[in-house]
């Protein structure tokens, strides 16, 4: 912020006491693009603060207008489709909601779920006080939250709470969350046609379709993938002191604001957040989770907790920790996180006593090698080891494993036995030299021939580091892929075909030479919706072609990075969902005639919301020739029905 915006001359200060704040972060944006002054929007729930600093707002509720649009938007989809029954009971409870956002939209949510039973709306109204309506105050406000969190059925209730155990604002990783909820038994399944992190994942959606946690971070190039949330300060607020009652979770805050447990109680899950090791009675203890990148240099040995299921030390500092053998003695582990903290010591041979061991995060750690042991791990399902790690032989009696990412797959023995893991349904590998520096020339059969055995496997990441692979061979298993990532190749693989990628609905994959066939194989991807395809070095000019009326049927997102292609490309008919839109456009050959001002055209791709064009050689074509092929694309994006943004840059190589 300081070296965006080194000159602030105004400050506003907001009081957020009980409303949802998110709409101002998107305010503070607008302001800071569109002001000749840099203003600062900072939230407070101290008034005598924001009244000292200046410039204080109180924000105001919304209005009755607005609360409708909201509340009957997120039931009904819009407010011109409430049935005529729920008018009366609806004015009442947004009376009681007072304008603020934050109970409007919890309401909604909750009654979502009842919007077929008028009896249990009038409950729902019922339950909730007229403080709102004349005093915003917390009190209400915490009546409102807590139908929502009584409405839950109990397994929702275990990992709601559960989410006390992370700090005020922190982005908590959804893999993260869901591993650790299945490690406290709080996810059970009982159709054996769907995994435990399945489950676990219908259960985060359940709560973020309640809207008792927010989207904190998506994917950066699908925005249907969810990558981490956060919880509400006045949820936390709430679930935080439930928590202290039922000694759900202990927290040891850095400061005066102490979680401590009363004078005998039991500690079952532990949290410290920037603070000392207490003195407390551990041997009940189920779950040890360090917010701290100080505190484990005075980690006490922890082998006196028999009964611990989680142990999580993610991205604490253990570089300078000499051994974590005591680990070897919690026989009742199910999840161990050392991932970001640049542990260098050995992980145990006595590891295979973990016999309950379901996930293993170890990226971002200096182990240099896993021992042989390992393998002796039956029911360990989630394993992710970093680059500097290297894998024992063996790796196919894991057989539980759901998910294994492995950043150093440096021998064809090793990517073989990948293929006695039917249980995979994510697979992330990078291909990578050995210690030597000698690169294993049958790793990519041998990967090829494991991927034809993978049943189950729905999400596939393929690395080399930029080294172009060829990825080529006979897989006729992947039937239930969604998501694949190939960094480079030199050409499209074989076995990227429609008939074989039924379900394939993201493809991001750099090529070395594309041909205008691999295109066409593309769009006829029924299920495809994100492309993002790139191509290795300079640009390439593709052999001129007309695509089918019928390609790309469920594209929304399309990206060519060093690949010249034009909209004429894509006939009407294609692309009818197309809303984001990237291309590159090499400047020569129009100025050749080869390519006319018509092949700019964009009116025939209905959704457009987005356009970004890459313009190539713009140093070997007149200005004239430039200023044309921007007008048009201007005149084009003006009069297109959605008039989609437009942006026009030189083209960036990816190497």
């Amino acid at each position: 912020m300081v070296a965006l915006f080194p000159y602030v001359y105004r400050y506003l200060i907001v009081i957020d006491d009980i409303w949802d704040i998110k709409p101002w972060g998107i305010l503070q944006c607008s302001l800071l693009e569109n002001s000749l002054k840099s203003i600062i929007i900072t939230t407070t729930r101290i008034l005598d603060v924001a009244e000292q600093i200046g410039g204080c707002y109180k924000l105001k509720p919304l209005s009755h207008e607005s609360s409708k649009k909201l509340f009957h938007g997120r039931i009904f989809g819009s407010e011109g489709k409430c049935p005529g029954q729920y008018f009366e009971v609806s004015e009442k409870i947004l009376k009681k909601c007072g304008g603020v956002p934050l109970a409007i939209i919890t309401t909604s949510s909750l009654l979502a779920n009842k919007s077929g039973d008028i009896k249990e709306w009038n409950d729902v109204c019922g339950s909730i006080g007229f403080g709102l309506a004349s005093n915003p105050s917390m009190d209400s406000m915490r009546k409102i939250l807590l139908l929502s969190y009584y409405d839950l059925p109990s397994h929702l209730k275990a990992c709601l709470l559960y989410l006390t155990i992370f700090p005020e604002d922190y982005k908590i990783e959804k893999e993260r969350l869901i591993l650790r909820w299945i490690a406290e038994d709080f996810v059970h399944c009982e159709d054996e046609s769907q995994s435990l992190f399945e489950l676990g994942e219908s259960y985060f959606n359940e709560l973020l379709n309640r809207s008792l946690i927010q989207v904190a971070d998506k994917h950066y190039f699908n925005d249907n993938i969810i990558v981490s949330c956060r919880v509400h300060d006045m949820v936390l607020e709430l679930i935080c002191s439930l928590s202290r009652e039922e000694s759900f979770v202990t927290t040891v805050l850095g400061d005066s604001r102490q979680s401590m447990p009363s004078s005998g109680s039991t500690v079952r899950r532990l949290s410290l957040q920037n603070t000392t090791w207490p003195k407390l009675e551990m041997s009940k203890l189920r779950s040890v989770t360090i917010f701290s990148l100080t505190i484990t240099n005075m980690m006490p040995s922890l082998s006196c907790c028999h009964l611990l299921r989680v142990l999580d030390l993610e991205d604490c500092n253990l570089k300078e920790h000499p051994s974590l053998r005591f680990v070897v003695n919690l026989f009742h582990l199910r999840y161990l996180s050392l991932a970001g903290t640049g542990y260098s010591g050995e992980l145990p041979v006595e590891v295979v006593k973990l016999q309950f061991l379901e996930t293993l995060r170890l990226r971002g750690t200096e182990i240099e090698e896993l021992p042989s042991s390992i393998v002796g791990l039956t029911q360990l399902m989630f394993l992710s080891v970093g680059d500097r790690t290297s894998l024992p032989n063996g790796l196919r009696y894991l057989a539980s494993l759901e998910s294994l990412v492995v950043e150093r797959l440096e021998s064809a023995c090793i990517a073989e036995e990948l293929g006695h893991l039917t249980q995979l349904r994510t697979l992330g590998v990078k291909l990578t030299r050995d210690k030597e520096g000698g690169w294993d020339e049958n790793m990519c059969t041998a990967l090829v021939g494991s991927l034809g055995k993978l049943h189950k496997i729905q999400y596939l990441l393929v690395c080399s580091n930029y080294v172009a692979l060829n990825l080529d061979g006979s897989v006729e298993s992947l039937g239930n892929l969604s998501y694949l990532y190939i960094d480079t190749t030199t050409s499209l693989p074989t076995w990227i075909r429609p008939a074989i990628l039924l379900h394939l609905s993201f493809l991001e994959i750099m090529v070395v030479q594309v041909r205008r066939e691999d295109i066409q194989i593309l769009g006829r991807l029924q299920a495809l919706r994100y492309l993002y395809l790139r191509v290795s070095g300079d640009t390439q000019v593709l052999e001129r072609f007309m695509g089918s009326p019928d390609s790309f049927p469920c594209a929304i997102k399309c990206r060519f990075y060093n690949l010249s292609m034009l909209p004429s490309t894509f006939p009407p008919g294609a692309m009818p969902r197309l809303e984001d839109f990237r291309f590159c456009i090499e400047l020569e050959d129009f100025s050749r005639g080869e390519f006319t001002a018509d092949d700019l055209a964009l009116g025939h791709l209905p959704s457009l919301r987005n356009v970004e064009v890459g313009l190539c050689g713009e140093e070997n074509v007149s200005q004239e020739v430039v200023a044309k092929v921007k007008e048009k694309l201007r005149h084009e994006a003006d009069g297109h029905p959605n008039h989609p943004s437009l942006y026009v840059s030189a083209e960036i190589l990816y190497q």
